[in-house]
């Protein structure tokens, strides 16, 4: 008999680190959770690891890969908990933090009221240095070495130990930031640089300064973080490959996540986004709306044909971001997000959240202020206790801090815990408009689906509020983020700026940057072990109308480039252009097609796990009756509640009713039925004439 072979997928959260394993050979998936430690990360991920092997009855040697997603550069950069850091730029460059893109924020209509966040750099730690590139790489004017050295010692003096340098036009010709990079290893050697060459070779100066300089920031933190999770591996599984989740939809090695930290934000979002891609797509759904409400917050994005939608226009906090990246729309809506009354005297959910630590007041140790969980534990909506019993919940405490809340509202217990939910509904249900109707698509169109451990818990009212046909909640939904991890390829992402007119478009300098790209893609493919044969190649290209200040970002084929094929990439541009906006310039011979960025991404594919169908059973829903419990919907009704598990393709709960399962809750609301699919998963339905 063979020895078992294991995959790992982690993801840890604000609130619980999620497991899955994944077995080699049969596709059979082991799950389970264990609180997170936000003091030490690598606690929680390594109990995690030896729980789920104790489960398996396996020790270390079982395991061929551990894949993770990690909140550590996010957490870092939404806190604003950043070190001091220098920046170097190019003289007469020294403001383009300062002035920024000189917009106001919607929710301002007079600049006058808005002040701007403080920079990421304060004035008084950016340097410059003499020579000038242009925009074509050519050299106008030397780089300055006495300047270079002057800078570097500078923040040596000063005791600053991250730099990042930006200079103009650096995304055509790298050489002064090379020169810079020997300069500061010379005269700084313990500092920690990056510079924007390697970071983001696209044109627009602050994005690419803030991109780098936020890069440099997260380096020293994810660098530790992922360092001390490798070391401490291999005390269960010596050597056993580690990767880490990018915001691209791709994994990296630990070893090459070091060098481009700035990659791994957003990366439990983009991994929950692809696991439920997965899971949605085998159930025969190709438009896909995933919501992945966890303690902290809740993710959405959209998914069409099994992809994600990626952007380049992200941010993070006070932070925009040029790297390539999942479009996850995040708010302050998760199960322990706190309630609380606004100065006009206004009930307000979120964004701020009682997290793993107090957590709510229906916790054992919980803490002082109401929360949605212990809404959702005082109407019923969810058992007495977390966990399949692990962590029992106080009920009593819960209303005692509600019935003070509502006090202060003049409500009743009910309509002050059904109000918290009603608000975080909305929230949740804003954030799915504003990746659907915003990008010119109908939310009716889609699936939605539920999963983290409290993703499911309103997924009936955003039916009501949106008007969605269906949602599916998959198996365990509060893993499918770890799940997500070990269904996702290696991918690198690479950018070159190449502004030029379609009709005047050098065809053999595309080419010429497209191989260079690509064979930077191979060279880190080969390093991360694979063959040239399983290597796959996807070029993109950013066009705009020129005059436009926004490319649209559309696929470019393989093979030879030549006048027809770049035609077809323009035609695609129109095509793209207009779904987005609404109209295009195709037959206007007066508006010319500019190219903007040419963009390859080289991709390792992994081994999917296999989803397995169920077999059917005889009984009905019945066989999973485990009793009832009063639960408040419009008014108390005693409820019948269901073990999950026990629950068998076919089988059709009507509300109201209470689905319950290891590490998450699904309510049904009145009117509502769950039908549960082949694959176990439970589509929830409005029953006809609602």
């Amino acid at each position: 008999m063979t020895a078992r072979r294991v995959r790992i997928g982690i993801d840890t959260g604000g609130t619980f680190t999620d497991v899955v394993a994944v077995d080699e050979e049969t596709g059979a998936t082991t799950t389970t959770k264990t609180p997170s430690t936000p003091a030490d990360p690598a606690e929680g991920f390594l109990t995690g690891v030896r729980k789920v092997l104790d489960l398996m009855g396996l020790t270390g040697e079982s395991v061929t890969a551990v894949s993770h997603g990690t909140t550590v550069a996010t957490n870092q950069l939404l806190e604003g908990k950043l070190d001091r850091i220098g920046f170097i730029t190019t003289e007469g460059y020294e403001s383009v933090l300062e002035i920024a893109r000189q917009s106001v924020p919607d929710g301002y209509g007079n600049s006058y009221f808005w002040v701007k966040p403080p920079r990421i750099v304060p004035a008084d730690l950016v340097r410059t240095v003499r020579g000038r590139l242009d925009h074509t790489g050519a050299e106008v004017r030397p780089f300055d070495e006495d300047d270079a050295r002057a800078a570097a010692r500078f923040f040596r003096d000063a005791g600053i130990t991250t730099v990042g340098v930006c200079f103009l036009h650096a995304y055509a010709n790298d050489a002064h930031e090379q020169a810079m990079l020997e300069v500061i290893r010379e005269e700084h050697p313990g500092a920690v640089v990056s510079i924007s060459s390697q970071v983001l070779r696209e044109y627009r100066e602050y994005e690419r300064s803030v991109t780098t300089l936020v890069d440099a920031a997260v380096k020293p933190k994810v660098g530790a973080y992922v360092t001390n999770i490798r070391t401490r591996l291999d005390e269960i599984a010596p050597g056993v490959p580690f990767y880490v989740m990018k915001s691209n939809g791709g994994v990296l090695s630990a070893a090459e996540v070091v060098h481009q930290p700035i990659t791994t934000m957003l990366s439990g979002p983009a991994a929950g986004a692809l696991g439920a891609a997965l899971i949605a797509g085998t159930a025969g759904f190709d438009r896909v709306l995933t919501c992945d409400g966890g303690g902290t917050s809740t993710d959405v994005t959209v998914v069409i044909d099994g992809e994600p939608a990626l952007t380049t226009e992200g941010s993070v906090g006070d932070y925009p971001s040029k790297i390539p990246m999942i479009d996850v729309v995040t708010v302050g809506a998760g199960g322990g997000s706190i309630a609380w009354l606004s100065p006009e005297g206004t009930l307000k959910v979120g964004p701020k959240s009682a997290g793993a630590d107090p957590g709510p007041i229906c916790y054992p140790d919980g803490g002082d202020q109401p929360t949605v969980t212990d809404a959702h534990v005082v109407l019923g909506r969810i058992p007495p206790h977390l966990l399949g019993g692990e962590i029992p919940l106080s009920v009593d405490a819960a209303r005692e801090g509600l019935e003070q809340l509502g006090a202060k509202l003049d409500l009743s217990l009910e309509r002050a815990a059904t109000g918290i939910l009603e608000i975080s509904a909305w929230n949740q249900a804003n954030a799915l408009r504003q990746v659907t109707v915003a990008k010119g698509l109908d939310v009716r169109d889609f699936t939605l689906t539920t999963f983290g451990g409290s993703g499911s818990l309103l997924a009936c009212r955003l039916m009501d509020i949106l008007n969605l046909p269906r949602t599916l909640v998959p198996p365990n939904p509060g893993n499918v983020s770890a799940f997500g991890l070990l269904t996702v390829d290696v991918r690198n992402d690479y950018v070159q700026t190449v502004v030029s007119k379609h009709l005047d478009l050098d065809l053999d300098r595309v080419a010429t940057v497209y191989a260079g790209l690509e064979g930077q893609a191979r060279e880190a493919l080969d390093g991360e072990g694979f063959g040239p044969d399983e290597q796959r190649m996807q070029r993109t290209a950013d066009l705009r109308y020129v005059g436009q200040a926004f490319e649209v970002r559309v696929p470019v084929t393989d093979g030879e480039l030549d006048r027809a094929a770049a035609e077809e990439v323009a035609q695609a541009f129109h095509a793209a252009h207009r779904q987005l906006y609404g109209y295009d310039f195709a037959d206007d011979p007066r508006q010319a097609v500019e190219w903007v960025n040419l963009r390859v991404s080289g991709i390792g594919p992994i081994r999917r796990p296999d989803l397995v169908e169920l077999p059917a059973q005889d009984g009905g829903p019945e066989r999973a009756r485990t009793g009832s419990r009063p639960v408040f919907f419009d008014d108390w009704v005693d409820t019948p509640t269901y073990d999950r598990p026990r629950l068998a393709p076919g089988d059709v709960v009507p509300g109201p009713a209470i689905v319950e399962e290891f590490g998450s809750t699904v309510p049904v609301h009145p009117g509502f039925a769950a039908t549960v699919d082949a694959y176990g998963n439970l589509l929830l339905t409005k029953e006809t004439g609602r």
